[in-house]
């Protein structure tokens, strides 16, 4: 079987989100599976090339999908002509995109549909564009993968989809999250903080992430303890983002950009607490990430997340910024809360695998193959 996969995420160095979840599945699927051939479709030209395995074959499909005409252009001309030219028998899109006009049978990873619901968190034309087309992917695809049942219930209700075209296959975190000493972790928050303690956001700077309302209630917590800090790290997603840091915290908020994902782990790991309060999320692997490191959790109690966490966290609402200053003040004074929620999430963190996973997302696309042979 020749499969084609939705590769454009793979971006060495600048991977978020959908380039982490596409790495993670799709190496495990090349690996497991010697036997077929896996054609990966690019937008740009890779540099360096990921080295996935001598049954995987980069395919440059331009032009590169920086704007819904390009991503129109695309996936509805250039798409369907490079499918058929390589022969493709099934085509996966780990990101949810997929072709309304080619016939080759498609099965999309659908993570959320943030967009239908705030749909000003996104600039205008890209707003229009998803609520326009994800609809029609959503019914044109052979098979729908989302990341929690909240996404597959929302997607269901919103888009008219039967619950059985829809399978819930969750995400998981790098192996290299894990607990780490306390020297290390003095090391860490010597080069970021200045050795002080930190409350961590891990995340794009987009609108629906609450980034504003974190820095908020921060600036409350901060007021109180001019030691703590509040580390942020992820970069804006949308050019109108844009974030209002209250003078008298300026100095306690450290922004570090993308970092490499085994620096990442270092500073989850190193973290008092993640605070992690989207207003909207269809899974939240942040908090995967500070479960495997033993790292307690200040949680939104809204969409996915508590699906997620679990007794991991404590909850807050994510549009009150008292309640969100609460809940770290909570976790900055409770050690015994801190150790129960610590113990909690690195129980819990044994519930999510990419290696389950991948194995689940193999068994849809080798069903879906064998009812087009059907």
């Amino acid at each position: 079987m020749r499969i084609g996969i939705n590769t454009r995420n793979l971006i060495p160095n600048k991977m978020e989100g959908f380039g982490h979840y596409t790495f993670e599945i799709v190496s495990r699927l090349i690996s497991a599976h010697p036997e077929h051939e896996f054609i990966l479709f690019y937008d740009r030209q890779i540099d360096p090339p990921f080295n996935f395995g001598t049954n995987a074959y980069e395919v440059v499909v331009s032009p590169p999908t920086r704007h819904p005409i390009l991503h129109l252009i695309w996936f509805e001309i250039k798409l369907p002509r490079a499918l058929k030219k390589h022969k493709i028998d099934l085509f996966f899109s780990p990101d949810g995109y997929c072709s309304l006009r080619s016939k080759v049978p498609q099965v999309a990873v659908i993570h959320d549909i943030n967009f239908e619901h705030n749909p000003k968190d996104l600039p205008k034309l890209v707003s229009i564009y998803l609520r326009y087309c994800f609809p029609k992917f959503a019914k044109k695809v052979k098979h729908i993968i989302t990341v929690s049942s909240y996404s597959k219930a929302d997607i269901v209700r919103t888009y008219a989809i039967e619950p059985d075209g829809i399978t819930v296959i969750p995400n998981s975190s790098n192996e290299v999250f894990v607990p780490i000493s306390l020297p290390e972790r003095s090391k860490v928050k010597a080069q970021w903080t200045r050795g002080k303690d930190f409350f961590l956001f891990v995340g794009s700077l987009h609108p629906r992430k609450n980034v504003q309302r974190l820095l908020d209630a921060f600036s409350i917590i901060a007021s109180e303890d001019k030691d703590i800090k509040l580390v942020i790290v992820g970069t804006k997603m949308w050019r109108s983002t844009y974030l209002k840091i209250p003078l008298s915290v300026q100095e306690q908020v450290v922004f570090t950009g993308h970092v490499p994902l085994d620096e990442l782990a270092g500073i989850t790991a190193s973290a008092m607490a993640l605070v992690y309060v989207p207003y909207f999320e269809g899974f939240g692997i942040p908090l995967v990430e500070s479960m495997q490191c033993g790292i307690p959790i200040l949680a939104a109690n809204t969409t996915s997340l508590p699906e997620v966490a679990g007794n991991a966290a404590i909850y807050c609402d994510p549009f009150d910024t008292n309640q969100i200053a609460e809940g770290m003040r909570k976790l900055q004074k409770d050690d015994a809360l801190r150790h129960e929620l610590s113990l909690n999430g690195l129980k819990r963190s044994k519930l999510f695998s990419w290696e389950t996973s991948a194995q689940a997302v193999w068994e849809i696309i080798e069903a879906t193959a064998k009812s087009k042979v059907s």
